[in-house]
């Protein structure tokens, strides 16, 4: 490739990273579709699109044969497949950001507006692919998330406790020797709203299980303990759903952002189905087969010079503060990226993470982050905030008394300030001080 070649890669790679201008990026909905879902009032008003970079090697295979045959978006065709090969190949092959290790388990939530969607279709079509790659994964597969502790106990240790009459300490539970687990929430909402609950553990363990960190209790009467597990997480719920269960603490301590969020719809109707033959779905899972085994025989893995190159020119953009909660949900960027990239690498048994993997991972990543605008918009997270925001952009503009009787005069005079704060710090509002013939001048508020 030549140098000049190499730099418009590097450029393309950057412009996927320019909001709303990636490459291949179009204002339009997919062509032929119906049925579809429209995006949330208020919001980015332009659906996603699924640059085809991110369709390289056998992932891009295995959705474009699904595709024709269902009528799930191919981006959940893309983020279902991606999330249970990951789970499926184990927790061997990684990567390194100095001390910290980076593995293949993925957490991802696919997000439609109705349960028309299709949601659960993609993984399902994906499903016979990896069942037939593997069998003996089906049982890792689990759902019903429902406390930190039940987590742990799919993947847990062996437990060993002494008898009562001799001391000598004795095997009471073999464990799990399968380390890996794929959790699949058809109805994500559920888990959310456990983790609010009082003494919930379910959300700091779920974290926990991202980083690859040995998880464990400190119950007294029962600990559990799992070392080196390998837990991936794919949830599907509706966007009014995730709006009402995602509570502020999940937006903010970083569970959200630990998730990719890939926005869906149903893009064409089969009423009778699809037809997608044996044979090819036979050819798809020996490819599988071969990829996942010679995946499980790597240790770890680093990019070559050329994607080293393209690293350095996006790593900028990747980590660069974002406003609100779209900046919160999006602040592990690159860890996203960095898991995506080594996929791809493992998919192809190739010996360095290189530039095609990158790009396929910049173009998911896209996705997501495009999809998080659409699914969240601008808002800030904090509630007193967002209803603040959401009368200035109403009315123009308001005076501080104007602001604090759009809540009857029931919110502290320090609380609301901490929200106009916010809305300050993320640029999304002005202030500037009045004139007054006599008294206090008026302070006044504007959205920009």
């Amino acid at each position: 490739m030549t140098d000049r070649a190499f730099r418009e890669r590097i450029e393309r790679a950057r412009a996927a990273y320019s909001h709303h201008n990636g490459y291949g990026h179009k204002d339009e909905p997919p062509s032929g579709t119906a049925g579809q879902d429209e995006p949330p009032s208020g919001k980015q008003s332009t659906w996603p699109a699924l640059d085809e970079a991110a369709l390289y090697g056998l992932v891009g295979d295995i959705v474009q044969a699904i595709e024709p045959h269902t009528e799930a978006d191919p981006a959940g065709i893309l983020v279902n497949l991606l999330v249970q090969t990951g789970a499926v190949i184990g927790r061997s092959p990684h990567t390194r950001v100095g001390a910290t290790r980076h593995g293949v388990n993925l957490f991802a939530v696919t997000c439609g507006q109705s349960s028309r969607s299709r949601k659960g279709t993609a993984g399902n079509e994906v499903r016979r692919i990896i069942d037939l790659a593997d069998p003996d994964f089906r049982a890792r597969i689990m759902g019903g998330l429902s406390s930190g502790e039940g987590l742990i106990y799919a993947v847990r240790d062996p437990v060993r406790q002494p008898d009562k009459k001799t001391g000598d300490m004795k095997l009471t539970d073999p464990g799990v020797d399968d380390k890996r687990l794929l959790v699949v929430e058809p109805e994500f909402s559920s888990p959310l709203r456990v983790m609010t609950r009082e003494g919930s553990t379910l959300s700091e363990q779920v974290r926990r299980a991202w980083d690859g960190d040995d998880l464990r209790t400190m119950t007294k009467n029962s600990p559990l303990s799992a070392t080196h597990p390998h837990v991936a997480l794919m949830g599907h719920i509706t966007q009014p759903e995730l709006a009402r269960e995602l509570s502020e603490t999940n937006q903010l301590n970083g569970f959200a952002n630990r998730f990719l969020f890939a926005a869906v719809r149903r893009t064409k109707l089969l009423p009778d189905g699809g037809a997608l033959d044996e044979a090819t779905v036979q050819d798809l899972a020996g490819r599988m087969a071969r990829a996942v085994r010679a995946a499980r025989r790597r240790g770890e893995l680093r990019r070559d010079p050329e994607a080293g190159t393209m690293w350095h020119a996006v790593y900028p953009l990747l980590t660069a503060e974002r406003p609100g909660m779209f900046g919160a949900i999006t602040a592990r960027a690159e860890a996203h990226v960095l898991r995506l990239s080594l996929l791809y690498a493992l998919l192809e048994d190739a010996p360095a993470i290189q530039r095609p993997h990158l790009e396929a991972a910049l173009a998911v990543w896209q996705y997501a982050e495009d999809s998080t605008r659409l699914i969240f918009g601008d808002a800030i997270g904090d509630p007193v905030a967002d209803h603040i925001l959401n009368a200035l952009r109403r009315t123009g503009r308001m005076t501080q008394t104007q602001i604090s009787d759009l809540f009857g005069r029931n919110q502290k005079a320090g609380r609301l300030e901490q929200a106009l704060a916010a809305l300050l710090t993320a640029g999304m509002v002005r202030t500037w001080q009045g004139e007054s013939a006599s008294g206090r001048p008026p302070t006044y508020w504007e959205a920009i």
